[in-house]
């Protein structure tokens, strides 16, 4: 068997997240259906997460295990073909029979985008969170860069997150987290590098930034909200559409 190693991009906007569900889209479900209709076997897909509703992904990274022999060149071609245009297969390889595309991740990069502009482009509106009022930047990066190293990020999960098989910790290392600022198209941008994320944290630490960045908080509390280890002292949840999957990294 072949061990098929798989880097994509999806527009999330119209799928119930990555994971496969019975009856809703979902990207991992109609990745599945086009390999089996390639193929004519089936072949569960592994993701290196699971991206929610509305969601998307720049560079997401998935194996599955097929007896085909269809070269992998050939591969991106027919899985496009047969794909939704929301979703392309950037590229396939031939990966060790080992390569697990969700353990052997050494880190992944998000990316939030908020959008200033006093009205939102219809051409970016399913890309960005449209925030078209005044937000302390300066103070939302100082609060950024007090997330870097290794938390307990309680306080920034989903509180479904506890319940979930495959949460043994909810401990996390943040190797860089940062707020960048892009004038031209005012376009504020928050960047988290870690080795893992829970259910919602990402979009639960962009909602607390937000919150320091009206004033509402100040850069300190972020640690004070950390130690806290409960849910109600964070911010709220920012919506999906702004969080894309940005890079993954292995070993």
């Amino acid at each position: 068997m072949r061990n098929i190693r798989l880097a994509l991009a999806y527009d999330g906007t119209d799928f119930h997240g990555w994971q496969r569900q019975p009856v809703a889209p979902t990207v991992q479900g109609c990745l599945e259906d086009a390999i089996q209709k390639l193929t004519g076997a089936s072949a569960p897909v592994c993701g290196s997460g699971r991206t929610d509703a509305g969601v998307h992904a720049l560079h997401q990274v998935a194996n599955f295990h097929t007896a085909s022999s269809i070269p992998c060149p050939n591969l991106v071609t027919a899985l496009n073909d047969l794909l939704p245009p929301s979703v392309r297969v950037k590229a396939a390889e031939e990966a060790a029979p080992t390569f697990h595309a969700r353990y052997a991740v050494r880190s992944k990069t998000y990316g939030y985008r908020i959008l200033q502009t006093p009205v939102s482009s219809p051409f970016v509106g399913r890309f960005v969170y449209h925030h078209p009022y005044s937000l302390d930047r300066k103070r939302m990066a100082q609060a950024a860069r007090l997330l870097e190293g290794e938390h307990d990020f309680t306080s920034f999960a989903a509180r479904d997150t506890q319940n979930d098989e495959d949460t043994k910790s909810m401990v996390r290392v943040i190797f860089r987290s940062r707020l960048l600022w892009r004038p031209r198209a005012l376009l504020l941008v928050y960047e988290v590098t870690g080795n893992g994320f829970l259910h919602h944290m990402v979009r639960n630490i962009v909602g607390t930034l937000l919150e320091v960045g009206r004033g509402r908080l100040a850069p300190p509390d972020v640690l004070r909200i950390l130690a806290a280890r409960d849910r109600t002292q964070a911010g709220p949840t920012a919506p999906a559409q702004g969080l894309c999957l940005l890079k993954v990294d292995y070993a």
